[in-house]
């Protein structure tokens, strides 16, 4: 059948107007291609963006903007001017047991809070770790132990990985440790603390300051999307995909679903940050059933956050506090003035109060102003503030927040992988729930980066490798190649 002269090369759907999906359009620009944009939502951004509700702004998971991929760092200044951009401390801490411990662990602080012979207890395990680590590194729990002795896991990380997905640390996949923690261990944690205070780079878990955008993530997002619009892509919102219609191997249609109206876009090429499994779920002819019970396999950790005002006097210097209190409900609290100004306001502060849901459970149903008066009992429980000085208060629900990364994760993520190669193999995930991976913001855009290149200049790059290789998680390669291939970028975030 001859081809259609009238068509252009490359027409490329991207599916999510998140960072994934908003840097492939971007990039397809730079290279003279337009794409089409189909956003589900009504707003870009997807978990970067940035809520705002009477003026009030909430980042929906907290950012640092912080990477070793220098294309990405470049694409950042591309979006916005310097100006938009405050550099900010970094500070968290951990609440256990009615007492914060600095994050990164400091010897002195650690000391003074477990006391003297229970730091010692530590001191020891840890050691026995080292001498005799655990025989199963498999699962969150024995990866941790390891690294921490597992006295210190039991304080400082047990309750917290368990809040956060909502199933014992036993059954989750160490990827995400791996992913997460990385090459951080209770030693260089703990050597890095005795340093000369400076904004060391090599074990990105220990940064001491990160760039931000004066008016939160959402801002960059919203500037990228201005700026493909004005390139002549269309970014279509409220805009579900409901088919990917595919024949001979490949994706030749994407329809959308909206009002009962349904819209079909032509194309050549298909980049899809959609969550992996309703990929799958959308291919028009349906795979088989062991595919799509693969698909079924695959879950995610929901997350909402409820967002209090208080006065000024209650605010804290950490970005946030991890709560490993299991007396409440709450597991991380933002403070969001410690993020930036701009996104509160004079004489006062606002606390994100972050829950790790499933969709659907008695949380998640809750009723707004149910949710706010949890909030406030959590807050008054804490030490932090009392209900009754809480001025407002507001949720943000995010759904598919977080994939979850049980035993059998990869192999699902395989046969989908297969499936796709094999039937669509003009279909390419992207970015952390496209590809069903712990990808950070920065990592999500670097695999769309990449897989522009490879639809419209032809190269083989593995996008599935970023954020693989655990010696480019947290530590710097001490040499790299000068061909400009993917083994000379450290892809290495610090964007939560």
């Amino acid at each position: 059948m001859p081809s259609d002269p009238a068509r252009p090369d490359h027409e490329v759907v991207i599916i999510g107007a998140g960072p994934a999906g908003l840097t492939a359009a971007f990039e397809l620009n730079r290279r003279g291609v337009t794409p089409t944009v189909l956003e589900a939502t009504s707003a870009v951004g997807g978990i970067s963006q940035t809520v705002e509700r009477d003026g009030w702004r909430f980042d929906i998971g907290g950012h640092r903007f912080f990477t070793k991929v220098k294309e990405v760092e470049a694409f950042w200044h591309e979006i916005l001017p310097d100006e938009d951009f405050l550099l900010r401390p970094r500070m968290s801490r951990i609440f256990y047991e009615g007492k914060y411990y600095d994050y990164p662990l400091k010897p002195v602080n650690v000391l003074r809070n477990l006391g003297f012979f229970e730091a010692v207890r530590c001191i020891l395990s840890y050691v026995w770790a080292r001498v005799r680590p655990p025989k199963d590194q498999r699962f969150l729990e024995g990866w941790i132990s390891a690294r921490f002795g597992t006295r210190l896991y039991h304080h400082l990380f047990k309750s917290y990985n368990e809040k956060l997905w909502g199933r014992p640390a036993s059954d989750i996949s160490a990827d995400f440790a791996a992913q997460r923690i990385k090459n951080l261990t209770l030693l260089n944690a703990m050597t890095t603390a005795l340093k000369p205070k400076r904004n060391q780079k090599e074990i990105t878990t220990l940064i001491e300051e990160f760039q931000y955008p004066k008016y939160g993530p959402g801002m960059m997002w919203e500037a990228c999307r201005d700026k493909v619009e004005a390139q002549g892509t269309k970014v279509v919102m409220r805009a579900p995909v409901t088919k990917i219609r595919h024949e001979g191997g490949k994706a030749v249609a994407v329809v959308t679903e909206t009002d009962g109206v349904e819209t079909t876009y032509p194309c050549t090429a298909v980049i899809s940050s959609m969550p992996f499994p309703t990929l799958l779920r959308s291919m028009d002819p349906r795979p088989d059933d062991a595919v799509l019970g693969a698909a079924d396999g695959l879950t995610f950790r929901d997350f909402l956050t409820i967002a209090l005002v208080v006065p000024a006097k209650y605010s804290f210097p950490d970005n946030w506090i991890y709560i490993h209190s299991p007396k409440v409900k709450v597991g991380r609290i933002q403070n969001f003035g410690s993020w930036s100004p701009f996104l509160i306001k004079e004489g006062r502060t606002c606390l994100g109060m972050e829950y790790f849901v499933f969709e659907g459970d008695e949380y998640w149903e809750m009723l707004d102003e149910d949710l706010v008066e949890l909030g406030k009992r959590e807050l008054e429980t804490l030490g932090l503030v009392e209900a009754d000085k809480v001025e407002a208060g507001y949720v943000v629900r995010m759904p598919k927040a977080y994939p979850v990364y049980d035993e059998n994760y990869k192999a699902n993520v395989d046969v989908l992988r297969g499936w796709l190669a094999e039937h669509a193999s003009n279909v390419h995930p992207v970015g952390r729930n496209g590809m069903h991976k712990y990808n950070n913001q920065d990592h999500s855009m670097f695999t769309a980066m990449l897989t522009v290149e490879n639809i419209v200049e032809g190269t083989t790059h593995d996008i599935w490798s970023v954020n693989v290789e655990e010696e480019y998680h947290e530590e710097a390669a001490a040499e790299g190649p000068e061909d400009g291939g993917l083994d000379d970028v450290e892809p290495v975030p610090e964007t939560a």
